[in-house]
């Protein structure tokens, strides 16, 4: 419960230009079809270019390194993103997102060969010890779990 909590506060607190939330949200603002009420099928497509094109939900900050959230689950393997509702009433929509984002704790080959964890002892010793085939590793899987939720209009920036 705590990791989802924790996810959920990222999600909402990335006021960055590059926060899949506030992609979604221009998307939305931008392809709702205000006469009609609806979000059009053939604008689907724009929503998986602005999330790909955005930031996934990460605990990379200095504050994340300190409250071990940053040890925990740092950078993340796999974020499914779902538009669970969308509700289109007068010149306001409210939807409801759904973030499924899973880690395997440990260090893979792209943690490692980074130029801050490779030159410490301990992140290299992590690494042997984890692959060494005689200690039966098995990857820890780490799931969360966010619904948020956004509202806005056609006048939203």
């Amino acid at each position: 419960m705590l990791l989802d909590t924790a996810l959920k506060e990222q999600i909402l607190n990335d006021h960055s230009r590059d926060s899949t939330l506030l992609r979604i949200k221009d998307t939305l603002n931008k392809g709702i079809d205000w006469n009609e009420k609806f979000y059009p099928e053939e604008e689907k497509e724009k929503f998986y270019d602005a999330i790909s094109g955005g930031r996934l939900p990460k605990f990379d900050s200095l504050q994340d390194m300190i409250n071990g959230m940053g040890i925990t689950v740092h950078d993340t393997w796999a974020t499914h993103i779902t538009i669970m509702s969308l509700d289109i009433t007068g010149d306001q929509y409210r939807a409801v997102i759904h973030y499924k984002v899973q880690d395997h704790f440990g260090l893979d080959n792209d943690d490692i060969l980074q130029i801050k964890y490779h030159p410490l002892r301990f992140f290299r010793i992590w690494f042997v010890l984890q692959r060494y085939h005689q200690f039966g590793f098995r990857p820890f899987m780490t799931d969360m779990d966010a619904i948020v939720e956004i509202t806005g209009g056609p006048n939203d920036k």
